[in-house]
């Protein structure tokens, strides 16, 4: 590309820098032209920008912002369109591709400098008519079936000529970029990118990072090598996706993350109902394209056909977000009347998604979620039992079913043989299922076997180091100062909310720094807008010390619990324990038993029960819930 070229109808001279068309002749500032030779020398390919970075400026710091001032005067001189790009095209967090025919102006047009036709969008005037009619994105899970199949030789392609590829172990889907324009339609690029997760995570020679994790990276501007390596991931898949009425267009590829390498790319324009079959197909396709092995119970799961009816799959997603959006009201003061709509709302969608297919076994998980907004309510409890029931007979292979059906057995039945059979079979239907691993984890060291426990808090903390509760090894351990600074990194980095000052505040507590402690429950009930109760424990603390403080926390639970807003009591015991008022701990931890209360499978492993430990009362209570003693 040293010498002269064409972009499209520009004749473009790197030695004058210079474009011209038709008689007119444009000059352009060096580094701009060197932008330009350097996305020519990959026509039709993604250039990172890290690339362009350090072949226009190398050993030179310069900012994003520089290359994309360089990037815009070359479309303001193409008279480009970033939306509708006919030369140069934007890669979301990865850099950019021209996708305007490249040709030497010594005649040809070499097909290694030819940018390919499937990526080349339709000039303006002559777009097919479902692009001409996009109106939102919707449609299915299904969509993303599209990543890895039915075209040319893919990844094993490249791998074949990239031999020196190392395997691929973890990776990280990060979420799919919406280009509908339509912000309410969100929830169906985050559905779709959650499902490919799921899929790939079954595969166990495969780690796959969770939901949890990816989901903050959603519209990033950071680097795919920066994401990939504060998630730990060897590769990154991305995409977009624009669906009109039946026809879909998705664009997506694969990095590897170690050296940017862009490993697989491609544009599709698709029939929806030609995706249909594909799902489960696009993990196995993925598995054989970065050579991991299925085992042969991977393989037949992966292969199996699942129903699905779109309109009911449509109705169960708008209950999932219904769930999300409620589960962040539980707590908040004020805001139980909306918990309780919401999750009644989502459990409405769930009725419907299962009246329009009887059939559907997600719907089924989705209801028994929906259904425990009152966690002491029997009647409730077993409508949950019976639909966990339903879909595990429909599809026995829903991780999610089992894992939900083990924390009932958990945390309400206290079977624990039961519970432990549920989480070890969710574990084997789906290996990367990180809040399965926690669950197990804290399973695991409520009986008392801390050393598996530590096994499955490393997993999780591998898998999803983004998750909303993030086990602390070190904790239960009762080894605080670990434990302290990795919960005051959590606070300082903002991270997991009003979690990150609970956690702190129980490390705190354990660690006998009590007055410290009772500011971070305090900071806690402020950020769930009980203002006055935060404050009460602040002039409590300062004028009489953290018992009082502790006192005033746990009046104010028996408040809100007399007033019909459910308190977990053992919640309200162990704040009693810690303020030195042994008697009426116990009182609640009967009430607690009572209700069964699932916070009682923690009396053996969690250290804020040790002020009441040595009381026979608390003996006895472990050996009433089963515990291992």
């Amino acid at each position: 590309m040293n010498g002269k070229f064409q972009v499209g109808d520009w004749r473009v001279d790197p030695s004058l820098n210079t474009l011209a068309l038709n008689g007119t002749t444009i000059r352009v500032e060096p580094k701009v032209m060197e932008v330009l030779v350097c996305l020519a020398s990959q026509p039709g390919e993604p250039v990172s920008k890290e690339k362009i970075l350090s072949a226009v400026w190398p050993e030179t710091f310069v900012s994003d912002d520089v290359l994309i001032r360089s990037v815009s005067e070359l479309r303001r001189v193409f008279e480009d369109d970033a939306k509708q790009p006919r030369f140069i095209q934007t890669i979301p967090k990865r850099g950019y591709r021209l996708v305007a025919p490249v040709a030497r102006t010594n005649g040809g047009w070499p097909a290694s400098m030819a940018a390919s036709t499937e990526w080349e969008p339709a000039r303006a005037g002559h777009q097919p008519s479902w692009v001409r009619g996009l109106a939102g994105l919707g449609g299915a899970v299904l969509l993303l079936s599209m990543f890895f199949v039915l075209k040319g030789d893919g990844l094993r392609g490249w791998l074949s000529r990239k031999a020196g590829l190392p395997p691929i172990h973890s990776l990280a889907v990060l979420p799919l970029q919406n280009l509908s324009g339509d912000p309410a339609q969100e929830y169906f690029a985050d559905a779709m990118t959650e499902e490919l997760i799921t899929e790939l995570s079954r595969i166990s020679a495969l780690n796959v990072i969770s939901r949890t994790s990816v989901m903050p990276y959603k519209e990033s501007k950071k680097s795919l090598p920066a994401i990939a390596r504060e998630l730990h991931a060897d590769a990154i898949v991305e995409g977009s996706i624009l669906r009109s009425g039946d026809r879909v267009r998705v664009t997506a590829q694969l990095i590897y993350a170690a050296n940017d390498t862009n490993v697989w790319a491609e544009s599709y324009d698709r029939d929806l109902q030609d995706l249909l079959t594909l799902q489960s197909a696009v993990a196995s396709a993925i598995a054989s394209e970065i050579r991991v092995k299925l085992t042969t119970q991977e393989q037949a799961r992966l292969g199996k056909a699942r129903r699905l009816n779109l309109q009911a799959l449509e109705v169960y997603l708008r209950g999932n977000r219904q769930l999300e959006l409620s589960d962040a009201l539980e707590w908040t003061n004020g805001k139980q009347k909306l918990y309780i709509d919401g999750m009644k709302a989502a459990q409405s969608c769930f009725e419907q998604a299962i009246q329009i297919d009887p059939y559907y076994a997600p719907g089924y998980v989705g209801l028994a979620k929906s259904v425990q907004w009152d966690p002491v309510s029997p009647e409730r409890i077993e409508s949950a039992r019976e639909a966990l029931h339903r879909a595990i007979a429909l599809d026995e292979s829903l991780a999610d079913a089992h894992l939900e059906l083990a924390e009932l057995l958990y945390h309400r039945d206290w079977n624990w043989s039961a519970a432990e059979t549920e989480l070890r079979h969710s574990i084997e239907l789906n290996p990367s299922f990180a809040h399965a691993h926690a669950q197990y984890a804290d399973y695991l060291d409520a009986m008392g076997r801390f050393e598996e426990g530590l096994r499955e808090f490393q997993l999780v903390l591998a898998l999803d180091p983004g998750h909303e509760w993030v086990p602390n090894t070190y904790y239960r351990r009762r080894q605080y100062d670990q434990a302290i600074e990795m919960y005051q990194n959590d606070v300082k980095l903002g991270v997991f909310g009003i979690y990150a000052h609970w956690d702190l505040g129980h490390a705190y507590a354990a660690a006998g720094r009590h007055d410290e402690a009772v500011r971070e429950f305090a900071e806690m009930m402020r950020m769930l807008e009980f203002r006055e109760t935060a404050n009460a424990m602040d002039r409590a603390l300062l004028q009489q010390g953290y018992r009082a403080a502790y006192r005033e926390w746990a009046l104010a639970f028996e408040h809100l619990d007399a007033g019909g807003r459910f308190v977990p009591p053992a919640f309200i015991a162990f704040v009693h324990g810690l303020s030195g008022q042994k008697d009426r701990a116990f009182a609640w931890l009967e009430k607690a038993y009572q209700v069964r209360d699932g916070n009682l499978t923690d009396l053996n492993s969690d250290p804020i029960w040790d002020a009441l430990r040595s009381d026979p009362r608390f003996e006895d209570l472990v050996k009433r819930v089963g515990l291992p003693r």
